[in-house]
């Protein structure tokens, strides 16, 4: 595993922008600071501040700036690239106490389906944690992470009940560099009914996550599911930008629509 890298100063300057913005400093219809402020702010040049200016655009949340200040439009949250895949990160930034029970822990060979989402052998070792996940107290989703067995040794120090899985991780130097997920609606079952005290067939959203490292290995496959009266889900698009959402009607409903 790589160590794991730094926030690069475009990075950090898009942070504090955002964070201005979320926090309400700077209001839909404000100008920004110019770039000739912002580089003076930071100790910079203008590379990183155009480079943050730029991602911020992409999120939706400023507007283009042709020569003039830009201006905020809009202070929908996005989330940063922890919160995408670690919940404690997630529920901490939505102002939430994150809390989480394990129900299990465990070493065991991959099954087929674990093993195609981690590019592994069906029956290779890996490592799986299956936990109860809470926000101020309420359970609100279920996970199962597996990894594969370079990355699951790193979590057999580490007391599951105790908080942030991932920052565990991350403090040990894997390399979380980017991530797929696919979200969809699904009935609780009994298992995941029981757990989040609802009722069996409630609505739940799944989501399924791939972690990669900068390389590209797979280092993470994921299941989430949370109760679909607890989350709400929002995106910012910006013309000429591509948007990080997909939607698609899976073939075997083509035939059967209802």
């Amino acid at each position: 595993m790589s160590t794991l890298r730094p926030p690069q100063q475009h990075e950090e300057i898009a942070e504090f922008i955002r964070q201005e913005i979320f926090s309400g400093h700077f209001k839909a219809g404000d100008p920004l600071p110019s770039e000739a402020e912002l580089c003076k702010q930071f100790d910079s040049s203008r590379g990183p501040v155009r480079q943050a200016m730029s991602t911020l655009r992409a999120e939706g949340l400023i507007s283009s700036g042709r020569g003039r200040r830009s201006i905020v439009l809009d202070n929908t949250r996005t989330e940063s690239f922890d919160a995408v895949f670690s919940v404690s990160a997630w529920l901490g930034a939505l102002g939430k106490e994150p809390g989480q029970r394990t129900l299990w822990v465990a070493r065991q060979p991959a099954s087929s389906e674990i093993a195609e989402a981690l590019e592994i052998t069906e029956g290779d070792p890996i490592f799986s944690v299956h936990r109860v996940r809470s926000a101020d107290g309420v359970p609100c989703l279920v996970e199962r992470m597996h990894f594969p067995s370079e990355v699951g040794r790193l979590i057999m120090d580490f007391d599951t009940d105790s908080g942030s899985l991932h920052r565990h991780l991350l403090r040990a130097g894997v390399d979380f560099n980017n991530v797929s997920r696919v979200l969809t609606a699904i009935p609780a079952n009994e298992e995941d009914a029981k757990a989040l005290k609802v009722e069996e067939g409630f609505p739940l959203f799944r989501m399924t996550l791939r972690s990669y490292t900068h390389a590209g290995e797979v280092i993470e496959y994921a299941d989430y599911r949370y109760r679909a009266d607890q989350i709400r889900l929002g995106m910012n698009n910006v013309r000429g930008s591509s948007s990080p959402l997909w939607v698609e009607i899976p073939d075997q409903w083509e035939d059967n629509p209802s």
